[in-house]
C-alpha cells in the first residue's frame, strides 16, 4: 500500500473521528445518546468481536489455568492500576482516599509480592477507582454524549478525552519494548474477559435489548463514581463534587 494511501486513510479517519465528537457535543440530559445509530453499530461489532475471538480465548484460558493464577493476574495489574488511581483522587481533591491508595499500593506492593498477593484489603485498605475521566467531570466537565468505540467499547465525550491519559499511565504499558506491552495487553485482556465470563451470560439472559442495558448501567455507574456515590437527582441543581467525609470505602 503507498504512502500516499495510507495519508489519506489517516485523513477519514482523523476526520470521522472529528465528526463523531463534534456530534457527541450536541447530547443532553434528555437525550445523552444522540448518536446512537453510529454506536449501536459499533455495540454490533464490538459483541461480534467478543463472541468469536475474545470469549472463546477467556474460555480457553479459564481452563488451563487455576484459580489463584488468575487471581494473581488481576492482583499484579490492580495494584499497577491503583497507582494512576491514587493520583486521580489527589486531583480530585479526595486526599483521604488518596492517602489510603498510598498505603495500599505500598502494603501491597512490599509485602503482597509486587501486588500478586492482595494484603491490603483485609487490613480494610479498600480500592479506590479513579482515572482522569472521573477527575475531569469532578472538575466540572460534563459527560456529553455516551460513545461506543470499537474495541475500547462504552465511554462518553468526556471519558473520551480523558482514555490517552489512562493508556499512558495504564498497567500494560510496563515494559520498555513494543513486544513486551503488547503481551501485557492481551494477558490483561484476556484475563480481565475470563474474570467478566459469568457476567456476559447474565447478561444474555436478563437484558432484551443489550445495547440499552450496557449503555444505561454505563452511564449510572459513572456518575455514581464521580458523586462518590451519592449523585444528585434530576430536579437537583448541579453541585460540587462531595468531600472525603460524605462518602468513602470500598467502590
Amino acid at each position: 500500500m503507498s504512502q500516499g494511501v495510507l495519508k489519506a486513510a489517516r485523513r477519514k479517519l482523523w476526520c470521522s473521528l472529528a465528526l463523531v465528537l463534534l456530534l457527541a457535543g450536541c447530547a443532553t440530559q434528555q437525550n445523552p445518546d444522540p448518536l446512537e445509530h453510529w454506536n449501536r453499530k459499533v455495540f454490533a461489532f464490538n459483541e461480534g468481536l467478543d463472541r468469536k475471538v475474545m470469549r472463546p480465548v477467556a474460555q480457553a484460558y479459564q481452563r488451563v489455568t487455576p484459580d489463584f493464577f488468575r487471581t494473581g493476574v488481576s492482583n499484579f495489574f490492580g495494584n499497577v492500576k491503583d497507582i494512576w488511581s491514587t493520583t486521580n483522587m489527589f486531583l480530585e481533591g479526595r486526599f483521604a482516599d488518596g492517602t489510603v491508595g498510598i498505603m495500599r499500593v505500598g502494603v501491597n506492593t512490599t509485602l503482597g509480592l509486587a501486588g500478586v498477593l492482595d494484603i491490603a484489603t483485609p487490613m480494610r485498605l479498600y480500592r479506590n477507582n479513579g482515572d482522569f475521566g472521573q477527575t475531569l467531570g469532578v472538575w466540572g466537565m460534563g459527560p456529553g454524549a455516551y460513545i461506543v468505540w470499537p474495541v475500547f467499547g462504552s465511554s462518553t465525550l468526556r471519558d473520551s478525552l480523558g482514555l490517552p491519559a489512562d493508556l499512558y499511565f495504564s498497567p500494560t504499558t510496563l515494559s520498555h519494548n513494543a513486544a513486551g506491552n503488547n503481551r501485557l495487553r492481551v494477558l490483561n485482556a484476556v484475563n480481565l474477559r475470563a474474570a467478566y465470563l459469568s457476567a456476559t451470560n447474565l447478561l444474555d439472559d436478563v437484558a432484551l435489548d443489550p445495547y440499552s442495558f450496557v449503555r444505561d448501567a454505563y452511564l449510572q455507574r459513572r456518575q455514581n463514581l464521580i458523586y462518590n456515590g451519592d449523585p444528585p437527582s434530576e430536579d437537583d441543581d448541579a453541585r460540587p463534587y462531595p468531600s472525603d467525609n460524605e462518602g468513602g470505602g470500598p467502590q
